[in-house]
């Protein structure tokens, strides 16, 4: 069965003053019920990662600065939200939703996240909507319980993965791949060990043919026995944090390339939500609807 982390908005709300559409994390879950691609049965609430699990990737002082709400004020504008005890508790469940998705990916083949892809984080400060970086988190936490040796991070948001990147700099058993924007944020950006920065406007025949190019001689490079894969959306045309001109069946193809060539290496995937932006909240849920959707047909 597939298993998809998710924390409630009525139970875990989400702090005022946001800057970007967050409907969907509730319109998401609603839309999978409705179509009756999930259950209720799919879906679990995650507790509290600990303290030291996520110490595993972040300084102690930063960890200690947010449970204490004592950020400065330039760290708390870099983080974008305005910073809280209920925004912290989030961060600490979302980071426990991708860890336990991955016990569940080594059981079913995949496990997903209605939240994650937190990949600004860097290991001693947030950014851009990120505190934690979940799929990072995870990483350590799956080589800490020897349930994987070697991993590899996809990263197909439209923003590239900064935090991620310095998080495993000079790391040789997790290797980070990031296809992004070359002019989208972060404006300076960190090396990861593979970037490929497209420029604005690439289309889906582009994007799809330059994926497909590179991630089944990565894998077989790499030799993973663990597999992330943040799935932002906002690489459509119509996002507005995005520059590239991809549709929402690109990106469908996208993420049924990707979902497809891990069940064909069975090699486990734990997916994070990342990015989405448009104007039009209904493109934004479809979008990411269907990388559900696809995992649902290939995996089970």
């Amino acid at each position: 069965m597939l298993k998809i982390a998710w924390l409630p908005i009525y139970k875990h709300p989400l702090p005022e003053g946001h800057r970007f559409p967050m409907e969907k994390y509730d319109l998401l879950p609603r839309q999978l019920l409705h179509e009756g691609t999930c259950t209720p049965d799919n879906f679990f609430e995650p507790e509290i990662a600990s303290k030291e699990i996520i110490s595993l990737v972040h300084d102690p002082q930063y960890i200690s600065d947010l449970n204490n709400l004592a950020l400065d004020r330039a760290a708390i504008r870099k983080l974008g939200f305005p910073l809280s005890a209920e925004l912290v508790e989030r961060e600490y469940r979302i980071t426990r939703g991708t860890m336990d998705g991955c016990e569940f990916a080594l059981k079913n083949g995949i496990a997903m996240n209605i939240a994650g892809g937190t990949h600004h984080a860097y290991t001693d400060h947030g950014e851009a909507f990120c505190l934690f970086n979940d799929q990072a988190v995870a990483a350590r936490y799956l080589q800490q319980k020897q349930l994987a040796d070697k991993i590899l991070i996809v990263d197909l948001d439209v923003h590239q993965g900064n935090g991620t990147a310095e998080i495993f700099e000079g790391d040789d058993s997790v290797f980070t791949f990031s296809m992004h924007g070359a002019k989208n944020y972060p404006f300076r950006k960190e090396k990861s060990d593979l970037d490929i920065a497209l420029p604005d406007g690439t289309d889906d025949p582009t994007y799809l043919r330059m994926l497909k190019d590179t991630l089944p001689v990565l894998i077989e490079d790499v030799s993973p026995d663990f597999i992330f894969y943040l799935s932002g959306v906002d690489i459509v045309s119509t996002d507005k944090l995005g520059r590239l001109g991809c549709t929402v069946e690109g990106c469908k193809e996208r993420d049924r390339f990707v979902l497809q060539t891990c069940k064909d290496v069975q090699i486990p995937v734990q997916v994070s939500m990342g990015g989405g932006y448009s104007k039009d909240i209904k493109i934004i849920v479809d979008a990411h609807a269907n990388t559900y959707r696809i995992a649902q047909e290939i995996f089970f």
